[in-house]
């Protein structure tokens, strides 16, 4: 396994990491992503372990909390063998206090999430949204005093917008306090939208991503194809409202070049598209999850070998969008892009 810092911080990790969100199994989204119980989760971490995969992702929405509950039970034992990453600030419930990221909400959060994953610490708690009606100097005070208590190591965000990011790193710089180190970003050969924005910022700001859902939702598990009809077990059936949209003609586009490539490799379709993510500038690490054994090991395939400098070119090709506004007047003028280059055009690292 090959690790990275995680931004500019001085914390390694893994660049594939695993996702719990499969863990628990309550209510109709994570009912149906996964219902792994402790013991299953044990077997499914102890296999991330002896591939070198030591970051752990969840967060207090999944399952209403049995995700963090599970992965706390999994980890029993061996917590200096892993790195723990949550996230807060998604509706719980219908109180005023069971969403945002206020002082007291962040506070409790933090309490909560340390019990149900039996840990003094979390390596990296994230925002799992922007707060627009708490002021960013109060949300930074109070992840400032989690840190200085020893309860939290860094903080990242999750889901931010290019302002809704810069103004939190911004007020961090003038008021002194920890910055934020991390942005878990969707990012896929069917959603490059990170791309325009958010990637660009993150190099200049020294963040490091942490792509979720790098399968598109599961549509590039190999299973999904032009002309075929959704497979009976996929997600998709019950979950595709819930995720990012993607035009069919476009994901086509892209499963047929991952299939030529599958062929031209003997990869799996997902491995391939995983690896064309490990590529990538700013991105840290990739979050793999698993239903079972099978899934985990065959997505643990996507490191230890490199596409060619030909395949990806295939593969931007197939997955390339117009770029959107105020992007698109300039995207192929030769004199914006002296000043402005395409930060995707010369990844920094190879998986």
């Amino acid at each position: 396994m090959e690790y990275r810092r995680l931004g500019a911080s001085g914390l390694m990790v893994p660049a594939l990491s695993f996702g719990a969100g499969t863990f628990g199994g309550r209510g109709p989204l994570f009912g149906a992503w996964g219902a792994t119980d402790a013991r299953e989760a044990r077997r499914l971490v102890d296999i991330c372990l002896d591939a070198g995969i030591t970051l752990f992702d969840t967060a207090d929405v999944y399952s209403a909390g049995a995700s963090e509950e599970v992965l706390g039970q999994a980890i029993k034992g061996r917590r200096d063998r892993v790195l723990l990453s949550t996230k807060t600030g998604l509706p719980l419930g219908d109180g005023p206090g069971d969403a945002g990221t206020s002082r007291s909400r962040l506070i409790a959060a933090c309490e909560d999430a340390l019990r149900r994953l039996g840990t003094d610490h979390i390596d990296l708690f994230q925002l799992h949204a922007f707060d627009a009606g708490t002021p960013v100097e109060e949300v930074l005070d109070a992840l400032d005093s989690l840190v200085r208590a020893g309860k939290v190591r860094y903080t990242g965000v999750s889901n931010f917008s290019g302002w809704q990011l810069m103004k939190s790193l911004a007020a961090a710089d003038r008021l002194g306090r920890p910055r934020h180190v991390a942005h878990q970003v969707y990012y896929s050969l069917v959603g490059r939208d990170y791309e325009w924005e958010l990637m660009p910022l993150a190099r200049d700001q020294g963040l490091g991503a942490l792509v979720w859902s790098p399968l598109g939702w599961g549509r590039l598990t190999g299973r999904v194809r032009r002309d075929t009809p959704l497979p009976p077990g996929s997600r998709l059936h019950s979950t595709a409202g819930y995720g990012p949209p993607v035009d069919d003609d476009h994901l086509y586009r892209v499963v047929d070049v991952l299939d030529e490539i599958a062929q031209e490799t003997g990869r799996a379709v997902p491995q391939i598209a995983l690896n064309w993510l490990l590529r990538r500038p700013t991105v840290s690490s990739v979050i793999i999850g698993a239903r079972d054994e099978r899934q985990l090991r065959q997505n643990l395939g996507a490191v230890g070998w490199s596409l060619t400098p030909e395949q990806v070119a295939r593969l931007d090709a197939a997955s390339h969008r117009p770029a959107p506004y105020p992007y698109f007047p300039y995207e192929r003028q030769e004199g914006f892009a002296r000043l402005n280059p395409p930060v995707f055009a010369a990844p920094e690292r190879a998986a």
